[in-house]
């Protein structure tokens, strides 16, 4: 599964614990493209079943609108297993794998995945996987993780965790650098880079959060996770092209088109040379735009 053929919108994809009726029963009027119904830490261990017996019905309700509804399993195997087969229904749009360190796991889940979408009449490889990277020792098979199978959609860093296993902080300076190899490895592999500079739970300033999204966008992300729905609409804004942008791009394409057929690589565009990097760039915010 690449980019060009995940979602065109993964711009904001809201946690909400599985567990809370009171958080899901407005998820999907956020404005978030997708919900990701939390198994995982925002749901204690003695509510862990309950919310799976719910799930079937929470997915449905999620995505009534057209809201994405996805589920964050636990990663330890007696938890994973009863949450695979809690998730794995109609309406369910991609699982969050967290604390992913081998490719070999998340080809298990994905066997696990394909068996109960047989079982239950769902369509075949319409799961997808998001990959979180959340420990040190998953940055060193980054390439493997994000190339480990098809269903694997899109990569990002789980900022908390990643800098509690490192015994540092979430802040801008120690988190560049994953957020950067994991951009890197996303981009090789042709899947939906996810992530921002910062900690997840940073929403209490809005506009600064508002330029760490735009920053990410800058960067060549596409999107975010996030756990607050005042976190929804800054991301929107910063991963949705203006209008100035998408003109931009359909001129750069109509130029390019018009250069080919005179047999040229490069044209001019508002005094600037435009090749294939710049074309692609275009091709890249107009796939944005949807």
């Amino acid at each position: 599964m690449t980019a060009s053929s995940s979602p065109a919108r993964w711009r904001s994809l809201l946690f909400v614990p599985a567990h809370v009726e009171r958080f899901i029963a407005r998820a999907n009027e956020r404005g978030a493209d997708g919900v990701i119904l939390d198994l995982e830490d925002a749901v204690p261990a003695t509510e862990k079943q309950a919310a799976r017996d719910r799930l079937a019905e929470t997915i449905q309700r999620v995505g009534s609108n057209g809201t994405l509804a996805m589920v964050r399993v636990n990663h330890g195997l007696r938890h994973l297993a009863r949450d695979l087969e809690a998730a794995v229904r109609p309406g369910l749009q991609a699982l969050v794998l967290p604390k992913v360190e081998n490719a070999g796991f998340v080809r298990e889940v994905v066997d696990a995945v394909a068996e109960l979408e047989l079982e239950r009449g769902l369509p075949a490889g319409g799961i997808r996987l998001i990959l979180q990277i959340e420990t040190p020792a998953a940055l060193f098979v980054l390439p493997s993780l994000a190339a480990a199978h098809p269903r694997v959609a899109a990569m990002t860093v789980g900022p908390e965790d990643y800098s509690a296993a490192m015994g540092g902080v979430p802040d801008a300076d120690t988190l560049f650098t994953p957020n950067y190899a994991v951009l890197c490895a996303a981009r090789a592999a042709g899947i939906t880079p996810l992530g921002f500079v910062g900690s997840i739970g940073a929403y209490a300033d809005i506009d600064a959060f508002a330029e760490t999204a735009r920053k990410a966008r800058r960067m060549g992300f596409r999107g975010a996770l996030i756990v607050h729905p005042a976190q929804v609409a800054p991301l929107n804004a910063a991963f949705t092209p203006s209008e100035a942008e998408t003109d931009w791009a359909r001129r750069v394409i109509a130029g390019d088109k018009e250069a080919r057929a005179q047999g040229r690589g490069a044209f001019q565009l508002d005094g600037r040379m435009v090749d294939l990097p710049v074309v692609r760039r275009a091709e890249e915010i107009l796939a944005m735009a949807g």
